[in-house]
Formats: C-alpha cells, sequence, structure tokens
C-alpha cells in the first residue's frame, strides 16, 4: 500500500510547472491532443531519463509495471507505445527547449556563486562532445560511417554549479571537441 510521494514526485515538484505551462500556450502543445498532455509526456520522458529506459518499449513496460503508483507519481494512465510515440514525433520540440532554458536560468541563479575549490576572477567551463549512435535506416541524414549512423551532442558546462549552459547538436563526421577552458565572464 501506497504510504506517501514517491521520490520521483517529490523531485518533479521542484519544477516550475506554470513555466512549463507558458511554453505549452505558447507553441499550442496541447492543442487537438486527447490522450496524453505535455506535462504528461514531460513526466514520463523525465521518468525515462531518470531511469535509464533505453527504447519506447522499455519505457511502456516499465511503466505498465509500476501500475496503481503512477497515478500518485502524476502520470494519469499508462501510455501504449504508439501514443507516446506520436507525441514525441508531434509536439513542437521548442516546447521543451524553451522549458529547458527556464530550468538553465534558474540553476543558474541558485548554483552560480558556488565555489569550485580554485580562485578564478573569469567563469570557468568545460567543453565536451559525445557521439550518440542512430539507426541509419532511420536517420539517413545522419551519415556517420558507411554503415553506420551518428550525430555529435556538444556540451559546455559551467563548472560554478555544474548545470549545461550550451548544448548544440552536429552531425556524426564533426571534429571532436574535448576540453577545458577559461572564458570571460559576460
Amino acid at each position: 500500500m501506497q504510504e506517501g510521494r514517491t521520490v520521483f514526485t517529490q523531485v518533479m515538484d521542484w519544477l516550475p510547472k506554470h513555466e512549463l505551462s507558458k511554453c505549452v500556450q505558447r507553441y499550442r502543445g496541447n492543442f487537438h491532443v486527447r490522450a496524453m498532455p505535455c506535462y504528461e509526456q514531460f513526466l514520463i520522458m523525465g521518468f525515462a531519463q531518470l531511469t535509464y529506459r533505453e527504447s519506447l518499449r522499455d519505457i511502456e513496460t516499465c511503466l505498465r509495471a509500476l501500475g496503481p503508483k503512477l497515478y500518485h507519481s502524476g502520470i494519469r494512465s499508462r501510455p501504449a507505445r504508439s501514443t507516446l510515440a506520436d507525441a514525441n514525433e508531434k509536439r513542437d520540440w521548442r516546447i521543451f527547449a524553451d522549458f529547458a532554458q527556464v530550468l538553465i536560468k534558474q540553476a543558474t541563479e541558485l548554483y552560480g556563486n558556488e565555489e569550485i575549490g580554485i580562485e578564478l576572477r573569469e567563469a570557468v567551463y568545460a567543453l565536451d562532445s559525445t557521439t550518440i549512435d542512430l539507426c541509419l535506416s532511420l536517420f539517413p541524414w545522419a551519415k556517420f560511417r558507411r554503415a553506420k549512423g551518428a550525430i555529435k551532442l556538444h556540451t559546455l558546462l559551467a563548472l560554478r554549479g555544474s548545470f549545461p549552459t550550451v548544448i548544440i547538436l552536429t552531425s556524426g563526421k564533426g571534429a571532436h571537441c574535448s576540453s577545458v577552458g577559461v572564458f570571460p565572464q559576460d
């Protein structure tokens, strides 16, 4: 029997739901949506990320195993794989990009002045590049090798507070750039 709130629910309560609602309204994310509103899609994808789910089928199986605990986590129904796939395909990506910017701003305000163990006048950033493998038959535009597809995720991480400040996706053939540098503060 459920005795309290799940850890996932407690983590998600810290997110500014009203800011996500503004982003949804800006891009009409819930227009003509019957099965899965944006907030529920965000919760499901957040759950999938935090629990290391690898595919839509994996997400669906895990959510179905949770049964009645889903409702207490803010997820109103067990979504079918096709419903989640449709939401991911048709929903405007800018909703979640704008919300990510809101969260980055919030993290900057909370942790931007945190000490990193050395005294520097300038901000310190770490630049990392990660290759993400893709199926070439599903993503023919992402050519990496003759029979393999990929993209690169370049992340600029502010070391004061440890949060990303810039994230850029490029083709998999792009040069690998991984370094740490000091940049003047704006």
